[in-house]
């Protein structure tokens, strides 16, 4: 009942179109949002109706803004950028990583740290004092400290590769920024602004999506469907194109 309903405005075309994403998008529970009253206003055309006192989204607009969303990755990709991919969604910590580490981006799988874009050389600093312990403990170039030394050292490690493990690669800001939950990484989501990197952005209906460039209007709070835009961004990266490389003339 609930499929046909979700479908009854459609077109055979775009049916036709359209079907395959919007199946899997209705299998994870992408359609599901937020009762009326945690709606924001920016999300109100996006909405195709109410079950249950729960607001169900339109898919197939959704499909268009993914597919929106992924044009505009690989464009990204394909210059070589890099995608930084974020989210402090507990639940959600080993898909994102996953993802991210499927098409070799950096991460952010946990907390923000303040200063991520606007004061990214403080954080490059850090990134790279875990690089550097890390290829001394593997050199043994830390056995010359005490026991007690290294223990320290060991909990630094551990700490720095909790905030910073993800951004190691990240050598300069990323070209994006793709976020799971835009509310909820609204200090993230205004870095970027801030410093001029667009924004893709799985949004719940109690989203702001006029902060974000590139919104995909989804469930932004079951796992199953956080973890299927996660997927596909991370393919869209993987699949982008890459820059012709330049012809040699051999004469």
């Amino acid at each position: 009942m609930l499929y046909s309903f979700l479908h009854m405005s459609s077109t055979t075309a775009s049916k036709t179109a359209t079907k395959s994403v919007v199946d899997e998008m209705f299998k994870v529970g992408a359609h599901y949002g937020f009762i009326k009253s945690r709606r924001h206003p920016t999300v109100k055309p996006f909405i195709f109706g109410t079950k249950n006192t729960v607001e169900i989204f339109n898919l197939e607009v959704t499909e268009a803004q993914l597919a929106k969303a992924e044009a505009f990755i690989q464009e990204i990709a394909g210059k070589g950028k890099q995608v930084l991919f974020a989210s402090g969604k507990s639940e959600i910590k080993n898909p994102l990583q996953h993802g991210a580490e499927a098409c070799n981006m950096p991460f952010v799988a946990g907390r923000w740290i303040g200063g991520t874009f606007t004061n990214f050389e403080a954080i490059r600093r850090r990134a790279d004092k875990l690089t550097d312990l890390i290829s001394q403990k593997e050199k043994g170039e830390l056995n010359k400290y005490t026991k007690k030394e290294r223990l320290l050292i060991d909990r630094d490690i551990t700490k720095l590769q909790t905030l910073f493990g993800g951004l190691v690669s990240m050598k300069s800001l990323p070209g994006a920024l793709f976020v799971v939950d835009a509310k909820k990484e609204h200090i993230a989501v205004a870095e970027a602004n801030q410093a001029g990197i667009p924004v893709v952005a799985l949004c719940g209906s109690d989203n702001d999506i006029s902060v974000v460039k590139y919104p995909v209007i989804a469930n932004d709070s079951s796992v199953d469907s956080m973890t299927y835009f996660i997927n596909r961004i991370s393919h869209a990266v993987k699949t982008a194109p890459k820059a012709s490389e330049p012809v040699v003339d051999s004469k």
